[in-house]
Order: structure tokens, then C-alpha cells, then sequence
């Protein structure tokens, strides 16, 4: 039976296998020392996992664009496919608290210059990036992106980037992704240090677990993986459930709550409905202590490409677009927080979308080739001003929009 070794700190620490005839994934510790994940408590039997990698290992695996590339790519080469082998393939080179030893020898990767990506971002660009860091994709998400190291001659340093294009099929979404997240970076929550490519083509999200003064991996682990649940199951759930499980985790939970709550009032605001199960998650340090609420990734304004898109979880047993006393009262009520704070943070929010409205108003008037898709996201953030709950767009928008 073929097994990935399981190891922090280059010490094993376990054995992951999958046991094919019962489609059963097992990982069987080899001492208390170092726990895998969160929910994975110490035991001396086998922890067993039916029909799916353990959520820990699950979270890693590709969707969408890549996963149709790494299964064409493995099929050619083993005439079948299943989660154990392409995880096999993927873990040697996933960089994180725990690294992965299987039948497959790490590849070495070269850099490549970060201004090279930046002032070159063509889809003859992404198509190599791609091939150049196949090995190394261990990321999840259905839009088309790759992860890449690439080289900073300023500061001499080397990052590990996921990069983020576009096609015909979603217009301009690097911009569209680059305007949310710094939104949400206006309301005073954390992302990740992100760039736009010279010719809006390319978003580039530097990796968030890697922490520069320990120089050590911090652990990251999502939402949907806390709740034991698999990529399959992204879309099952509540804000109330993530609000739930991050305030029995989180060590600072009046920071964190207001962090996770602003998180989830932009999202509302800025007309997110993507806003899964696994684009929440929680860092914490090599020891598992510090446990805290990872910076806000993965945001965009999806209605813009789904006129009739609504959240991606519900809220109050609903899924429609909450306005402001029902955002407060989900904060009082299930992010434990002050009537008092959670409408100030609430107004925060709202300061934030107004500042970017106008922000992309003037990015509008400089690049003509983004004035369509800029005025339809200001047409769906206007409704949000309104602070009225709607179920789904009013139809004048879109008459509008032809």
C-alpha cells in the first residue's frame, strides 16, 4: 500500500493512505508529539476519512482550471486518476506547517523575475507559468490561476505568489478582485499584499502563512475544513456556522469576531456572492498557538458576471442581499458584539465602499478599456448605499447594463 509521510519540521509525524477497495483515506499518527490539524486530536488508531482526503489534506487540492490540467496530465501517465495520486503528485512541494514525502521526488523550481510577470502578462505568459510550476499547484479555487516563485530584485527576496488571470468568460476580473480586496482593506481588515500586472491582466496574491520574523510556516486552515466538510461542500452552510466555529478557535475574539463580521458586511456590500466555506479560514503559529483570523482573500463582485447571483451561504435561513439592520443584528447576534460596535463597524464598511466608489470612478475615466465593467460594479455598490435589503438586483440595472 503506498503512503505520504506526514512531517513538521522535516520530523515525521504521520502516514496518510488510501485504501481503495472501501474508497477509505486513513492517516495513522505516529506519536502525540505534533497534531496534523485542528480537529485531528491524537489517537492511536487509524483516523479514518470515507470518500475524501481528511479535510486538512483536502483543502490543498486543485479545482476548475487546474484540476482539468493536472488530471489530463496524470491520466496520460497512470491511465487513471483519484485524490490519492494527485495529492501524492501535489505534496512534495506544498509549502505550509506540515510537508509531504510520497513516491513522487520534489521538483526544484526556479524563480522568475517578479517585474518579468508584472510587465508581461500575456496568456502566452500564464500558459508557461503554468507548465514551469505545475508540480507545485496545491491551491484551490475554480478561476484560472497558478502559483509561481518569483524573484524581487529590490528587496533581493524570493515569494511564492498565486497568480490570477482572466478570460472571455469573466472580464476583467484581476481589477475587479484588486478594487474588492483593497475595499476591504479600507475597512480596516487585513489582506494579503497583493499587485496589479501593467496591463490589468494578471492579480498577484502573495502567500499569507509564511511568517518572515520566525522565518517558519504558520498554519492555515479553512472554514469548510474546521467543520469537517470537503470541497464538494462549500457552498453548505451559514455565516452564522462560520461565525460559530471561528469564535471557538480564534484566541483574540473580539478582534478576530469584528474582523470575520467586516469580512462578511463587505462581501454584502460589495456584492460577493462567493463568500464559501473556504474563503474563511484562521492562521496560528507552528505550535498551534495564536490561532487567529486569516487576511481576507478570494473577494469579488460575482453579480457583475450572475446578474441574479445571491450570497454564497445564508444568513437568517435566507440568501438574499441583507442591508444594514439585519448585518447589525447577525453582528450583535452571532459575532458577539456590541450593538454600539458592530454598527460603527458596519458604518466603517460603508465608508470604505463610498471611498472606493470614488476611487474607481477616477480608474474609470484613465482606462477607457475598463469604464463598462467599472460602471456596472459602482451600479450594483450604489444599491448597497441604499442600506435596504433586497433579494436580488433591482431589473432596471440591467436594462441599464444593454
Amino acid at each position: 500500500m503506498k503512503k505520504i509521510i506526514v512531517e513538521i519540521k522535516n520530523k515525521p509525524i504521520g502516514e496518510l493512505f488510501y485504501e481503495e477497495s472501501s474508497n477509505t483515506y486513513g492517516f495513522n499518527y505516529r506519536s502525540n508529539d505534533e497534531l496534523v490539524s485542528l480537529i485531528m486530536p491524537y489517537k492511536a488508531s487509524t483516523c479514518l476519512w470515507r470518500g475524501h482526503l481528511h479535510p486538512i489534506f483536502d483543502m490543498n487540492m486543485p479545482e476548475g482550471y487546474l484540476f482539468e490540467i493536472l488530471k489530463n496530465y496524470l491520466n496520460k501517465q497512470h491511465e487513471y486518476i483519484n485524490d490519492f495520486l494527485l495529492f501524492s503528485y501535489l505534496c512534495p512541494n506544498i509549502q505550509s506547517r506540515l510537508s509531504f514525502r510520497s513516491e513522487f521526488s520534489d521538483t526544484p523550481f526556479n524563480s522568475i523575475d517578479l517585474n518579468d510577470v508584472l510587465q508581461n502578462d500575456s496568456e502566452d505568459t500564464f500558459v508557461a507559468l503554468v507548465k514551469t510550476f505545475l508540480d507545485k499547484n496545491a491551491i484551490s479555487g475554480v478561476q484560472p490561476k497558478t502559483l509561481a516563485l518569483l524573484r524581487d530584485k529590490e528587496s533581493l527576496t524570493t515569494k511564492e505568489y498565486i497568480i490570477k488571470a482572466w478570460g472571455a468568460e469573466y472580464p476583467r476580473l484581476a481589477e475587479n478582485e484588486y478594487f474588492c480586496l483593497k475595499a476591504v482593506e479600507k475597512s480596516g481588515v487585513k489582506i494579503p499584499n497583493i499587485l496589479l500586472s501593467e496591463n490589468k491582466k494578471f492579480l498577484l496574491v502573495e502567500r499569507f502563512n509564511y511568517d518572515k520574523e520566525s522565518k517558519e510556516y504558520l498554519g492555515f486552515e479553512e472554514v469548510s475544513g474546521l467543520l469537517g466538510k470537503n470541497k464538494e461542500q462549500k457552498y453548505e452552510g451559514s455565516y452564522e456556522q462560520v461565525a460559530k466555529t471561528l469564535y471557538r478557535v480564534v484566541t483574540n475574539k473580539r478582534m478576530d469576531m469584528q474582523s470575520f463580521y467586516k469580512t462578511v458586511v463587505m462581501s454584502y456590500l460589495l456584492k460577493n456572492g462567493d463568500a464559501h466555506l473556504k474563503n474563511f479560514g484562521v492562521l496560528y503559529d507552528a505550535d498551534m498557538t495564536n490561532i487567529r483570523f486569516s487576511p481576507a482573500y478570494d473577494v469579488v463582485n460575482t453579480v457583475v458576471y450572475f446578474f441574479a447571483d445571491r450570497p454564497a451561504l445564508s444568513m437568517f435561513g435566507k440568501k438574499v442581499w441583507f442591508g444594514r439592520k439585519e448585518l447589525i443584528k447577525f453582528g450583535v447576534e452571532s459575532c458577539y458584539m456590541s450593538e454600539k460596535l458592530a454598527s460603527k463597524s458596519y458604518d466603517d464598511c460603508m465608508k470604505a465602499l463610498k471611498d472606493t466608489i470614488t476611487e474607481l470612478q477616477e480608474y474609470n475615466a484613465k482606462i477607457p478599456a475598463f469604464e463598462t465593467m467599472g460602471q456596472k460594479m459602482i451600479d450594483t455598490w450604489n444599491v448597497s448605499l441604499e442600506n435596504k435589503t433586497h433579494k436580488e438586483l433591482p431589473l432596471e440595472i440591467r436594462r441599464n447594463w444593454r
